[in-house]
């Protein structure tokens, strides 16, 4: 019902919406010469964008059809830079040629409604209104016969003809809806090209989605390089510091030797965890083991998780620094996602190279159940991946397996 429902209201809105903006043009372009012209159109395309909003909210309730709203233009300074603005905006122009073109489009629902409703309640309602509407005819032998009903000459008044007719207005009121969305087919693309976000404004809003998770992950890794170096490595020096000193002044107290070397222990103990320590940040930032090559830092990878990890690498051209990079902290990541929640024993990792494309998939055997944006950390990855227009896909089905692949450019 609310294919029909869209069906009777789309083409008299549309038509009042065709009409007011063809007339708005009409008085603008006779006026151009003036300066109330371009006013007069500018005006005339904000208000197209209005009717199309309308348009694009009622298919959206009516037909399910969900468009993506176009941004709205960036704030200006004056109403000469918004008149500017409005008459060189494409979006807007887009607008003004589906409000032109929505009543052609609506129509064919309209008609395939109108005669799938009425003839479907026709031909249900025919045993009772071939009793109240009928033909009189005359027969060859002088006899007066009612028809109401006839099909290539076929009177489809007696039994079993009615009956089929019957069935047919039943078939075609359930099949009717359908019948009405495909009439509405075209009408929905359109609305879609024409008053969704077109190729370009979609490629710069990814983009900017990118840029800000770009810089969102390098905030955090300056927090968490900042955290690191203030709670662990500081901390670590400057007990380092505090244990020098106590030894010089016990050396200069003369204190038994024994306590200068337990201090002194203590100092190197303190000494040998802060090198570990910034070995781990500067893994964190850059795996020392990536010098080598992709390969040689995954099997490294491989060798410290606590799973059983299988490495299979066929690379051949190394990609660039940064695609290795993300690369093998999606490895790393999948890595701990699979020893924390999979329950796996067996983990699986593919990374092969070829064609400008660097390919990774790592899958474990375990129970499955991983979701993108669940907090598994996948969005985090979807996200880093994204920032160099790589592209990230998980297939994991309760029971497992999970496959995650990654998809990521050489350069």
């Amino acid at each position: 019902m609310k294919a029909l429902l869209h069906a009777l209201v789309a083409l008299p809105l549309a038509l009042v919406g065709m009409l007011l903006v063809v007339v708005g043009l009409l008085v603008g372009g006779v006026f151009s010469v003036t300066a109330l012209g371009p006013w007069v159109i500018a005006a005339t395309v904000r208000g197209a964008g209005g009717l199309a909003s309308v348009q694009r909210a009622l298919a959206g309730a009516l037909l399910g059809v969900e468009v993506e709203a176009v941004p709205p233009l960036p704030p200006v300074g004056g109403p000469f830079e918004w008149r500017r603005a409005v008459l060189a905006d494409r979006r807007a122009w887009r607008t003004v040629g589906w409000v032109c073109l929505a009543p052609v489009l609506a129509v064919p629902g309209l008609v395939v409604a109108f005669n799938c409703y009425a003839y479907g309640l026709l031909f249900l309602l025919h045993p009772v209104l071939r009793h109240v509407n009928y033909t009189t005819v005359r027969t060859p032998d002088g006899r007066e016969r009612r028809i109401s009903l006839s099909l290539f000459g076929v009177q489809l008044d007696a039994w079993p003809w009615w009956l089929a007719v019957v069935a047919a207005g039943a078939l075609l009121l359930t099949v009717a809806p359908r019948l009405v969305r495909l009439a509405l087919r075209p009408y929905e693309k359109v609305l879609r090209s024409l008053l969704g976000p077109g190729a370009a404004d979609r490629r710069i809003h990814a983009l900017e989605e990118t840029r800000a998770r770009a810089v969102e992950d390098a905030a955090a890794t300056l927090r968490r390089i900042e955290r690191d170096l203030h709670d662990g490595t500081q901390a670590r020096l400057v007990g380092l510091a505090m244990h020098l000193t106590m030894i010089r002044e016990l050396v200069a107290g003369g204190a038994p030797s024994d306590q200068v070397l337990a201090v002194v222990e203590t100092a190197q103990g303190n000494a040998k965890q802060a090198v570990v320590d910034l070995r781990g940040l500067v893994k964190g930032i850059h795996p020392p083991a990536l010098d080598q090559g992709l390969d040689v830092a995954l099997a490294t990878l491989a060798a410290d998780s606590p799973l059983r990890v299988e490495v299979r690498a066929g690379i051949g051209e190394r990609p660039s620094p940064a695609v290795e990079s993300i690369a093998y902290f999606c490895a790393a990541e999948l890595l701990a996602n699979a020893a924390k929640h999979s329950g796996a024993d067996l983990v699986e990792v593919e990374v092969v190279g070829g064609g400008g494309v660097l390919s990774l998939v790592v899958r474990d055997d375990g129970s499955g159940g991983a979701v993108v944006g669940a907090g598994s950390g996948l969005t985090g990855l979807r996200g880093r991946v994204g920032a160099v227009d790589g592209m990230l896909e998980c297939e994991s089905p309760v029971g497992g397996p999970t496959v995650v692949r990654v998809v990521l450019p050489y350069r």
